[in-house]
This record gives C-alpha cells, structure tokens and sequence, in this order.
C-alpha cells in the first residue's frame, strides 16, 4: 500500500487515543493518530515519526501519525494497514493460489470476519491481526488485552466446526523479526484462546512486513511459537 504526501515529525505527546502533538517544520501540530491502542513503548517524546498529509480541507486536522522510528526499526501503526496489505498480497496469489474471490468484511451469523474468499472447491475466512509490539526481535501479541480478539478466535473456531476454512494472519509492521508469539505477560487468555484456535484447526499464520515512510508491503512468514518462546 501506498501513502502520499508523507513528512516526518518529531512526536511530543498524546492527550488522548486519537490525537498527538506533533513539532512539525519548528512548529507544534495536533495530528490525528491512525491507531487507538496504547502504543507506550513507540510514542515516547523525541520519537521521529511519519505524517501522511491529508487532502481534506474540512478536516480538524491535517496529518495522519502512521509510522514511527524506534531504534534502528521504522514500525508502520496505522490500524487499518494490515487488512489493505493483507488484501493486497491475497489478491497476488499469495495465500491462495486457486484464489477466486477474497471479499472483505463479510458476515456469518452473528460474526463479521476481516475476510471471506473462495477458490479450488475450499471457502473460509480470516481474520487479520496488526502487531506492533517487539521484544528483542520477538513480535508479539496484543499489546493490551483483548477480549475481542478472543471473540474473534472462538468465531473462526464456530467456522471451523461448519466445514469452512479459517485462518488467522498476524501482520507485523515491521521488518527483520525472528519469531512470533502470544503477549502472555500482558494477557495469558488470548495465548490460551489462540492455542485452542490452532487445536480446533484454525491456521496461525505470521508475516513480517517491508515498511518504508511512504509504503507498507507484506513480505515474509516468520515462526510461529504458541507454546514458549526459547529466543
């Protein structure tokens, strides 16, 4: 996927989940921040951050925070990225080779998956995770708990048990990770739910990203370790 317009920034602080201060060219701007979640170990004051300007005079602000430097990684965390990435490398013939339809936000009782597609006789669905969280080269999920995404696992089971294929994909938006695995520390649930997932047939999928300023692409599956992680 691709950004426009895209400048860098140095990150100031964040009054609440949608916004930030920004110094931009010597002055200080309120920037819309493209993820809700809490992100405390990426938006530290003096990080060096990317805005893609937005064309929308109407708008109340004029940035959008979608990536930011932390050491030597530049991390791509604008939220809605790893579905438009996802997308984009399904459509390629990536996941799927027989693919023949991928459609988006697609309901099924009383789910609504990230993904629904069809191709050589097999249909499923597949929910796509962004991960933003390393440790020492480990990706890791969530960042803070997350009763949803345990919903979102027990529903793909549900799918799994009506004959469906189902998958979950956890996109890392950043480059050069070793493995992934489950947050335990942060919620031991999501790990247990994730594991019942994998037992129950749900394919656990991770892939690494190639992020640049102004251009995010899905690149590389790396390990996936739900059982413990010996680094």
């Amino acid at each position: 996927m691709q950004y426009q317009a895209v400048k860098k920034g140095i990150f100031l602080h964040r009054p609440n989940r949608f916004i930030a201060q920004v110094e931009i060219d010597g002055q200080t701007e309120t920037v819309h921040v493209k993820n809700t979640g809490r992100c405390r170990e990426l938006l530290i004051p003096g990080a060096t951050v990317c805005l893609e300007e937005s064309g929308n005079p109407n708008r109340k602000t004029r940035f959008d925070l979608i990536a930011v430097e932390k050491g030597d990684l530049l991390i791509n965390m604008d939220a809605q990225a790893p579905n438009q990435v996802f997308q984009e490398w399904a459509e390629s013939g990536a996941f799927r080779p027989e693919l023949a339809l991928l459609r988006p936000e697609t309901t099924w009782g009383k789910s609504r998956f990230d993904f629904y597609w069809e191709g050589g006789g097999k249909k499923g669905f597949v929910e796509v995770k962004g991960v933003t969280l390393e440790v020492d080269s480990l990706a890791l999920f969530p960042d803070a708990p997350t009763e949803r995404g345990i919903k979102h696992l027990e529903e793909l089971i549900a799918c799994r048990q009506e004959g469906y294929e189902a998958a979950v994909c956890f996109v890392i938006q950043m480059a050069g990770m070793s493995a992934f695995a489950p947050n335990e520390r942060t919620h031991p649930a999501f790990g247990e739910a994730l594991r019942r997932a994998r037992d129950a047939g749900i394919e656990v999928l991770a892939y690494s990203c190639r992020v640049w300023p102004d251009r995010l692409e899905l690149d590389a599956p790396v390990p996936v370790f739900l059982d413990g992680y010996a680094g």
